[in-house]
C-alpha cells in the first residue's frame, strides 16, 4: 500500500502553530542562549556575521504578528549602537592595544597625574580600531541573539511557566506587562482629546495636565486588580516548617552563585575547565531550592505548555551550538581569534561555521506561525461591502433604470 506524496509532504512539514502544539517559550530562550554563549566564544567578523545571519533567518520564519515580536529590529539598532559607540570610544579614549600603523592625530588634552593610564585624544591606530571593532561586534552578536529570544518566546507564557516559587515575582511582572500598555494608551488618548480641544499636549504644562489624568486611571486599575486578585486566593501559601525554609534559602542563593561564577567561567578567555562543572553544580543546586520553595505554593496551573520533542530539538539545537564551539576554542584559539596585532584577514573555520548552521534547525522544525488567510472571491459573485457605511451608501443612492 503506498501513500500519496502530499500526505508524506505534509508529514514531514512542521505543523501550524496552535494553542496546544506551539512551543515551549522557555525552549526559544535557551536557543538564542546558546547562540550568544557561541559569539562570546569568538571574535572572528566572519563566525559572528554568520551568527546574526542565523539568528535573522529563524525569527524572519518563525515571528508571528504579535506586539513583542516587534522588539527585533529595535534590538539590532542598539547593536549597532552600541558598535559606534564602542568605535568612538577607542577613537576618543584610545586602546590598551598598541598599534604602530598611525591613521590619524587627534588633539591630545593633558589630564593630571591620578588619570594616569587614561587619555583624551591622539594618536589613533588600525590595531586599536580592528580590536574595538571585533569587540563592539561580539556585544552586537549578543545583544541580537538576546533580541531573537524576545521577538519568538510569549512573555505572558513564559512567565506562566516559571515554577512555584517565583510566583509572585511572575504575578508582579504579569501585572507590570498588562498595565504598561493601558499606560500608553491613556496617555496617547488624553494627548489626542487635548489636541482636539485646542490645548497644548507637550511641554511641561501639558505633560502636567496630562500626567495626572492617567495616573489617577492606573491607580484605580491597580487597586482593582489587586482587590480582585484577593477575591481569588492570589497571594495564599502554605505552611512550610522553618527548617525547610531555611534549606530552600541556602540551596537557592547558592545555586545562583554558582549559576554566576560558572558563567563567567565559561565566558572567560581561560574558565572553561572549572566554568562547567560549576555551573552544572549551581544549577542542581538552583533547581533542588526552586522545587523545595514551590511547595508553600497553593496553586494549580491552567492549561500549562507541554515540553514535547519540537522543544527539545530547538533547545538542543542552542546548546550543540554553544558546546561546539566552546570546543572548537579551546583545539584551535587562532582561527576564532584573529590576529590584531599585526593585523590578518580573517577566514571562516569550516568546522565552527557548520556547528553555527545546527542554529537553523528551529526554522524547520519549530511550528509555522499561524496567518490569517485572505478572503476569496468567486468570480461572478459581488464582493461585500466593506463597512457599513458602504451599504447604506448603497442602498441611499439612486438605482439607475435600464433604457
Amino acid at each position: 500500500m503506498t501513500s500519496h506524496p502530499g500526505v508524506v509532504r505534509r508529514r514531514l512539514t512542521a505543523p501550524v502553530a496552535t494553542r496546544a502544539n506551539a512551543l515551549h517559550p522557555g525552549a526559544w530562550w535557551i536557543w538564542a542562549l546558546g547562540l550568544g554563549t557561541a559569539a562570546s566564544r569568538t571574535t572572528n567578523p566572519l563566525l559572528l556575521g554568520l551568527l546574526v545571519a542565523v539568528a535573522g533567518y529563524v525569527v524572519a520564519a518563525r515571528r508571528t504578528d504579535a506586539p513583542w515580536a516587534r522588539s527585533y529590529g529595535a534590538f539590532v539598532k542598539l547593536g549597532l549602537l552600541v558598535l559606534a559607540i564602542r568605535l568612538v570610544f577607542a577613537v576618543v579614549l584610545g586602546s590598551p592595544i598598541p598599534g604602530s600603523q598611525v591613521l590619524f592625530r587627534l588633539p591630545e588634552v593633558p589630564l593630571p597625574d591620578w588619570a594616569q593610564g587614561v587619555r583624551l585624544g591622539g594618536k589613533v591606530t588600525a590595531e586599536g580600531l580592528l580590536f574595538a571593532l571585533y569587540d563592539g561586534l561580539k556585544l552586537a552578536t549578543l545583544l541580537i541573539c538576546v533580541g531573537a529570544a524576545n521577538a519568538l518566546a510569549n512573555p505572558a507564557r513564559l512567565l506562566k511557566s516559571l515554577p512555584g516559587a517565583l510566583y509572585e515575582a511572575g504575578v508582579a511582572v504579569v501585572v507590570a506587562m498588562t498595565f504598561a500598555p493601558q499606560f500608553l494608551a491613556d496617555l496617547a488618548r488624553l494627548r489626542r482629546a487635548r489636541r482636539l480641544r485646542g490645548r497644548p499636549d507637550r511641554g511641561i504644562r501639558g505633560l502636567a495636565q496630562v500626567g495626572l489624568p492617567v495616573l489617577e486611571g492606573a491607580l484605580e486599575r491597580s487597586v482593582a486588580l489587586a482587590a480582585a486578585m484577593d477575591a481569588r486566593g492570589y497571594g495564599r501559601s502554605a505552611d512550610v516548617p522553618v527548617p525547610v525554609r531555611r534549606l530552600t534559602a541556602v540551596c537557592t542563593l547558592g545555586g545562583l552563585l554558582g549559576v554566576c561564577a560558572g558563567t563567567y567561567g565559561l565566558l572567560a578567555a581561560q574558565g572553561a575547565g572549572f566554568g562547567l562543572p560549576v555551573l552544572l553544580g549551581g544549577l542542581a543546586l538552583a533547581l533542588t531550592g526552586l522545587w523545595l520553595g514551590g511547595k508553600r505554593s497553593l496553586r494549580t496551573r491552567y492549561r500549562p505548555d507541554r515540553w514535547d520533542l519540537r522543544a527539545w530539538l530547538v533547545s538542543g539545537s542552542g546548546v550543540a551550538v554553544a558546546a561546539l564551539m566552546i570546543s572548537a576554542a579551546a583545539a584551535d584559539p587562532a582561527a576564532l581569534h584573529p590576529g590584531v596585532v599585526p593585523p590578518t584577514a580573517p577566514e571562516l573555520p569550516l568546522w565552527p561555521a557548520a556547528s553555527v548552521l545546527i542554529g537553523l534547525l528551529p526554522a524547520f522544525v519549530a511550528p509555522v506561525p499561524a496567518t490569517a488567510p485572505a478572503p476569496a472571491v468567486t468570480r461572478g459573485t459581488p464582493a461585500a461591502p466593506a463597512a457599513p457605511e458602504a451599504a447604506k451608501s448603497l442602498e441611499a443612492s439612486p438605482r439607475k433604470e435600464a433604457s
